[in-house]
């Protein structure tokens, strides 16, 4: 190699070692399922980012007033990080409306949002589940099942013809195939519509009843 090629040879070198390394910059998005949702369905959504870090992303969600959830570390431990609401929209704790879904991590951003409607579908609060999970173990009686339902659920969706209390509530009488029917619901087998309108069948036609109601309709 002549004199001039080295020359050369070092000048790129030294214009190579000048030029600062190109970083791709990290990034973060969100994938919906859907935008729209309705009381009973539970929000899912997939956060896809660019670089596993090992930061955990932070989530906040939060309505069009601008009310957010506190602050929700989710692990990132993959490309794409598939995110399943554990609990269905309740009318109780969402109002409808829009909202929007905040994702920060390693730096990054990302916004999406999707709307909360009205479709007029039934929706048993999930307060329900766990006590019927307890009945049907047998930890606590049909009357306090009964009970539940009458505090917890709108009588616009299941109707207890009578009023449980402290001098009836264990002689309140479920049959036990009944059983059948809640372990259907609680495994996703029927819908919340179809479990209130068995439920409403059995009080209606006194399948489900306590032994003094007879006495009180003499």
């Amino acid at each position: 190699m002549n004199s001039r090629n080295s020359v050369s040879l070092v000048v790129l070198i030294l214009i190579l070692m000048s030029i600062p390394p190109v970083f791709s910059e990290l990034s973060v998005s969100i994938i919906m399922e859907k935008t729209t949702y309705s009381y009973c369905e539970k929000l899912f959504y997939t956060i896809e980012v660019s670089e596993v870090t090992g930061d955990p992303a932070i989530i906040h969600i939060r309505d069009e007033a601008g009310k957010g959830s506190s602050a929700i570390p989710i692990a990132i431990s993959d490309f794409r990080n598939p995110i399943p609401s554990l609990i269905a929209f309740q009318e109780e704790i969402f109002p409808l409306g829009k909202y929007f879904i905040d994702v920060q991590y390693s730096g990054s951003e990302a916004t999406a949002e999707f709307t909360l409607i009205d479709s007029n579908k039934i929706c048993i609060p999930q307060v329900i589940k766990p006590i019927l999970a307890n009945w049907l173990s047998g930890n606590i009686s049909d009357g306090f099942l009964i009970d539940a339902i009458q505090k917890y659920i709108s009588t616009d969706i299941i109707v207890v013809p009578f009023d449980v209390n402290e001098s009836n509530v264990y002689d309140i009488e479920i049959p036990e195939w009944v059983k059948n029917v809640g372990y259907w619901w609680i495994e996703g087998g029927i819908s919340d519509d179809e479990f209130a309108n068995v439920l409403n069948y059995l009080l209606d036609k006194k399948i489900i009843s306590y032994s003094n109601e007879s006495k009180e309709e003499i």
